[in-house]
């Protein structure tokens, strides 16, 4: 059996194209060890592992046609002698042009000396010619006394234009700090337009009336309609320059620009924000940083 090495049809023994994609097959022969058909360029046998090499497997060769030269005479018709005339018409006969590939003329000198180009009379001259000396620098020449050497110079003082700037002081933190406590949040009641200011020394800000539990920081029971907030109603925490508003589990909620405010979720304050604490819109807080 014979496979495809196109697609791995198996062929019978003896094919010489395969079945399904008529590729040409290879030459195969017969193992020595087990009688196995093999490839004639396998190296072992499939069968039984045998080295082919070593056992002498003959290696088929495709035949090749030998080509028969016909023994045909060939005549040559006999030289002619050239014609002198024919050799002059031919272009550059005598060797005249400047071509680099084109042979000098043969010397008439004999083969001892030498021909040397022709030289101009002024090149001769100038050949002949003592070689002009170089111009010589005149040196100073240094008596035998010694000179003093004079004392080393001082530096001058420079001058105030000279002097460079005094270097600016590095900016420290309590000037960063001091910038950070001008911003100042506050809240405007919508209803009596009543301002209050957020305490800076705080980080939560407890937002209700008062209770035995946490006392509130801002106390809106003197607010109209402040029977809306609870006593324990809305926190707004600082982080930073950043404020946050959050419920911390009122009876009547905490509104955020007329949306809900669901209690465990925070909102991050921005100026012109609107608070209101209860339903109905009664206690209405504006944000804003100053």
């Amino acid at each position: 059996m014979i496979v495809c090495p196109n697609c791995n049809h198996p062929n019978p023994d003896g094919a010489v194209q395969c079945e399904a994609c008529y590729t040409p097959l290879p030459a195969t022969t017969n193992c020595p060890s087990c009688g196995a058909s093999v490839q004639a360029d396998a190296a072992f046998c499939g069968q039984c592992g045998c080295n082919l090499h070593s056992a002498g497997v003959p290696h088929v060769h495709s035949a090749v046609a030998t080509t028969v030269t016909p023994d045909v005479p060939v005549e040559v018709p006999p030289l002619v002698p050239p014609d002198p005339l024919l050799e002059l018409l031919q272009p550059d006969a005598l060797g005249m042009s400047g071509s680099t590939n084109s042979h000098p003329p043969s010397s008439s000198l004999p083969a001892t000396e030498v021909a040397a180009p022709p030289v101009a009379p002024q090149e001769a001259v100038l050949e002949n010619s003592p070689p002009e000396a170089e111009p010589s620098v005149a040196v100073p020449v240094v008596s035998g006394q010694s000179i003093p050497t004079p004392p080393p110079l001082e530096p001058a003082p420079p001058s105030e234009a000279e002097l460079p700037p005094p270097a600016a002081p590095a900016p420290t933190v309590t000037v960063a700090r001091t910038q950070l406590q001008q911003v100042i949040a506050r809240l405007i009641h919508v209803q009596t337009d009543r301002l209050i200011e957020l305490p800076q020394n705080l980080s939560v800000i407890h937002i209700g009336k008062p209770n035995d539990r946490i006392p509130p920081d801002i106390d809106v029971s003197g607010f109209p309609n402040s029977e809306v907030v609870s006593r324990i109603h809305a926190d707004i925490r600082v982080e930073g320059d950043a404020h946050y508003v959050e419920d911390v589990g009122s009876s009547n909620g905490t509104y955020i620009n007329n949306l809900p405010l669901l209690p465990g979720n925070r909102h991050r304050l921005r100026p012109g924000d609107r608070i209101s604490l209860g339903k109905g819109d009664l206690m209405t807080f504006l944000f804003q940083l100053a």
